[in-house]
C-alpha cells in the first residue's frame, strides 16, 4: 500500500530533496543539484516566487521507504492576471509503480480541485526560468544543471494515468567549429552600421549588475507571447541577480544596445558543470567547490541558457553580432561543443537563428496534460 505525506519539517524537506540520488545512484546521465541550493529554492522565506506562488511537497511511501516524490505548484500571477485556471507540478520522481505515480498525481489533482481550476500540467517548475519537461528521447546523452532527467518509463507512466502530450520541446547540439565566421561576420557589421547597434562584452561581473535589471525587462518582453510565460517580477529579478549572474562567466553574457544604450538583444550562456556536479554529488564542500570552479574556467562545452532579442528587432539580424562575440570568445576558451537548453518545438524563430549551424536534435522533452 502507498502512502503520501506532505513534507512538514526541514529533515521532511531533505528527503524530499535527496530521493533523487537513491533513484539515479547507478546513472551516468542523471546530473545531482547541489543540495543546499536545492534546499534553499524551496524556502519560502529565501526564494520570493513564493510571493506570488505556492508550493505543497509531498513524498510517497511504500513499506515505510521513500518511493515517490512530487511538488503541486500554483502561481497565482499565471491564474490570477493571465487566467489560466491551471495546477502545475513538478520535481516529480517515482518507482517503476503505477501506484505510486498515480498516488502522487492524485495529491496534486486533488489540490487543484481545492481551487477551483480546470486542468493540471507537469512537470514544469514555478516560472520559466526553472526546469521543465519530462525526457522522452535521449537518455543516453548527460543531463544538464537546468534540466531534469528521468528514466524512460516516466512517459508511460503519464500515458497509462490519461495525461495528454501538452508541449513539446528540443534539446540540441553543435559543434562550436560549425559556427563559421563567413556565415555572420559580415552581417555583423552591416547590421550593426543600419541600426546603430554595438555589442558589450564584459570582464567582471560587477560590469554587468547594473544592467542585469534591463536584461529581465527584455526576457519578458521576448517571451511575453510564448505559451504559459509567466513573466519574472521585480524581487525575483534581485533573487536571480545574486544567485546567478555572479556564478557565470562574464565573457559568456553578450550583450547588443543601441545608439542611446538600450538594451535590444542578450545571450547568456554556462560552460558545462554536469561532470563537475556528478563529482560533487550534491555537496560543495569539501572538495565539490573546486570541481565547480574548474568547470567554470575549463569546461569545453558551453551551454545556451537565455536568449532575448526585443520584438522591434527580431528577423533583423542582430543575432549575428552575438556570434560574431561568441565566436570570439569560444575560440579563445576551446570550447568544442555547443549544447542548447530545451525550446518549444513550435518556436520557429529560435530554430531559424541555429539553421546555420547544423544543430542534431539530442533529446526531446515535454510537459503532460490532464483535466481535473
Amino acid at each position: 500500500m502507498v502512502t503520501v505525506k506532505q513534507v512538514q519539517s526541514k529533515s521532511d524537506l531533505k528527503r524530499f530533496v535527496k530521493f533523487p540520488f537513491s533513484l539515479y545512484k547507478d546513472s551516468p546521465y542523471w546530473v545531482p543539484p547541489i543540495i543546499k541550493d536545492e534546499m534553499e529554492s524551496f524556502d519560502k522565506d529565501k526564494n520570493p516566487v513564493f510571493k506570488t506562488a505556492e508550493a505543497q511537497f509531498f513524498l510517497a511511501y511504500k513499506d515505510n521507504k521513500i518511493v515517490g516524490r512530487v511538488a503541486a505548484i500554483i502561481n497565482w500571477l499565471e491564474v490570477k492576471e493571465q487566467g489560466l485556471k491551471k495546477m502545475r507540478f513538478g520535481w516529480f520522481d517515482f518507482v517503476d509503480d503505477l501506484e505510486v505515480s498515480k498516488a502522487l498525481l492524485d495529491k496534486v489533482r486533488e489540490i487543484g480541485t481545492q481551487h477551483q481550476l480546470e486542468y493540471m500540467e507537469g512537470p514544469v517548475g514555478f516560472s520559466n526560468l526553472d526546469k521543465v519537461g519530462v525526457l522522452t528521447e535521449g537518455f543516453d546523452h548527460i543531463g544538464t544543471m537546468v534540466t531534469w532527467y528521468n528514466h524512460p518509463y516516466y512517459q508511460l507512466h503519464f500515458e497509462q494515468h490519461g495525461f495528454t502530450k501538452e508541449k513539446e520541446y528540443r534539446e540540441s547540439k553543435f559543434l562550436a567549429a560549425n559556427a563559421d565566421p563567413k556565415l555572420f561576420a559580415k552581417a555583423n557589421v552591416l547590421i550593426k552600421k543600419r541600426y546603430g547597434l554595438r555589442e558589450m562584452n564584459f570582464e567582471k561581473s560587477s560590469e554587468i549588475m547594473p544592467w542585469v535589471d534591463k536584461m529581465f525587462d527584455l526576457f519578458n518582453d521576448t517571451y511575453a507571447k510564448l505559451s504559459s510565460f509567466v513573466k519574472i517580477t521585480d524581487i525575483q529579478k534581485e533573487y536571480f541577480k545574486k544567485k546567478y549572474i555572479s556564478f557565470i562567466n562574464p565573457e559568456y553574457i553578450k550583450f547588443v544596445v543601441d545608439g542611446e544604450d538600450n538594451l535590444v538583444a542578450f545571450a547568456i550562456v554556462m560552460p558545462s558543470f554536469s561532470e563537475a556536479l556528478q563529482k560533487a554529488n550534491g555537496k560543495l564542500f569539501p572538495f565539490g567547490i573546486f570541481h565547480l570552479l574548474h568547470a567554470r574556467k575549463h569546461s569545453k562545452d558551453a551551454i545556451f541558457y537565455l536568449i532575448g532579442i526585443h520584438p522591434k528587432y527580431q528577423n533583423k539580424g542582430v543575432t549575428s553580432i552575438i556570434f560574431n562575440e561568441f565566436h570570439h570568445t569560444f575560440k579563445k576558451r576551446g570550447v568544442v561543443n555547443c549544447i542548447r537548453t530545451p525550446e518549444l518545438e513550435d518556436n520557429i524563430a529560435i530554430q531559424q537563428m541555429w539553421k546555420h549551424f547544423d544543430p542534431k536534435v539530442i533529446k526531446r522533452r515535454r510537459t503532460y496534460v490532464k483535466n481535473l
